[in-house]
Order: C-alpha cells, then sequence, then structure tokens
C-alpha cells in the first residue's frame, strides 16, 4: 500500500512540474524571448502542450482569462496539491 502511495506523490509531483513548465514556456515564447521556429523549443512547447491540456482545457471551460491572464494552471496546481494531501490524510488514517 505504500509503494502505492508513493507512486501516487511521485507522479503528482512530476505533473505538478510539468505544468510549471508548460507556464514558464509559454511566458517565454509570448515575450518572443524564444520562438518556436526552433525545432527544439517547437517539440518541447508542442510535448507539454499535449501532456498539459487534458488537465487545463476542463478548467479553462470553468474559469475564463481574467484580465488577459490563464488561471487554470495554478487552479490544477491547487487541485493536485489537495489530491495529494487527502491521499496522505486516508494514509495516515489507515495506518492509525
Amino acid at each position: 500500500m505504500y509503494a502505492l502511495f508513493q507512486l501516487n506523490d511521485t507522479v503528482i509531483q512530476i505533473y505538478t512540474w510539468i505544468i510549471i513548465l508548460y507556464v514558464i514556456l509559454s511566458w517565454l515564447i509570448a515575450f518572443n524571448v524564444i520562438n518556436t521556429r526552433n525545432r527544439f523549443v517547437y517539440m518541447v512547447a508542442d510535448a507539454l502542450f499535449r501532456l498539459t491540456d487534458p488537465v487545463l482545457k476542463p478548467i479553462r471551460r470553468i474559469i475564463p482569462a481574467v484580465g488577459g491572464f490563464d488561471l487554470s494552471p495554478v487552479v490544477a496546481i491547487l487541485l493536485l496539491f489537495f489530491i495529494r494531501n487527502l491521499i496522505i490524510v486516508d494514509i495516515a488514517r489507515s495506518v492509525m
């Protein structure tokens, strides 16, 4: 059971970092620090978009952009932290 908890915790942490990387890369592209004409940058951006879009798209439908800022990554990270803490509490209750 503990190994399953560790696996879930690791997956949530990795996905949180993927969302953070997606946000940073989208800012860099938006401010023309890097451009997507570079094939490597395009591939990384596309991979991050494909990994994060299934989670962020439903959140974007519920919470629209506020003043041009997309708040869906923040909501997704908060939900991931909530799920992680919920699993931790559940494991702690089952141990006691």
